[in-house]
């Protein structure tokens, strides 16, 4: 039981790390040309959030997933008020809870399946409305280029779920489903 609780608070850590470091590096595009007008830093950080979603949802379930998910949101929110723009703060808030919820639950849809289904559905769905959710709220009407930023935030987030697999079946092994 002491493992699981250490566990937890690895993952509502982790989370909390991921979400405001990514609030803060989403600011910056890449500048290597021509991808500083399809891809920020936070593109890089951000699937790691679905990363340590599934892995808490596979190994300790759903309940405990939504536990680190509203933990985390709530004090990564606070963060990024310090490390971001108000506006980035709200759009990523917004986007997070939806996106990360919604990978809770196809995880949970497709979690007796092979092992590889759950975690990529949940993280490809997640990752399209976290996203053009995000993308949408904080840089629409400032910053003419946000369409293309988020189709090549996205293209390289699915990249990632696909890389992220490995790690998630590593840390997972053979683990029977919570």
């Amino acid at each position: 039981m002491a493992k699981l609780e250490g566990s937890f608070y690895w993952a509502v850590g982790a989370m909390i790390v991921i979400v405001a470091s990514s609030n803060y590096l989403v600011q910056f595009p890449v500048p290597v040309s021509p991808l500083d007008e399809y891809l920020t830093y936070g593109a890089f950080t951000y699937p790691i959030a679905f990363l340590v979603t599934d892995i808490t949802n596979r190994v300790m379930g759903p309940y405990k997933a939504r536990m680190v998910v509203m933990v985390g949101f709530f004090l990564a929110v606070l963060l990024s008020f310090l490390l971001a723009t108000p506006r980035i703060a709200l759009a990523s808030g917004t986007a997070f809870l939806v996106a990360q919820f919604l990978d809770i639950t196809v995880f949970n849809y497709f979690r007796q399946s092979s092992w590889w289904r759950a975690p990529l559905i949940s993280s490809v769905l997640g990752s399209i409305v976290d996203t053009f959710l995000f993308f949408g709220i904080a840089f629409i009407g400032v910053l003419d280029i946000w369409f293309q930023l988020a189709l090549g935030d996205l293209a390289f987030k699915l990249f990632v779920a696909l890389l992220l697999l490995a790690p998630f079946r590593l840390v997972v092994g053979r683990k029977q489903p919570v």
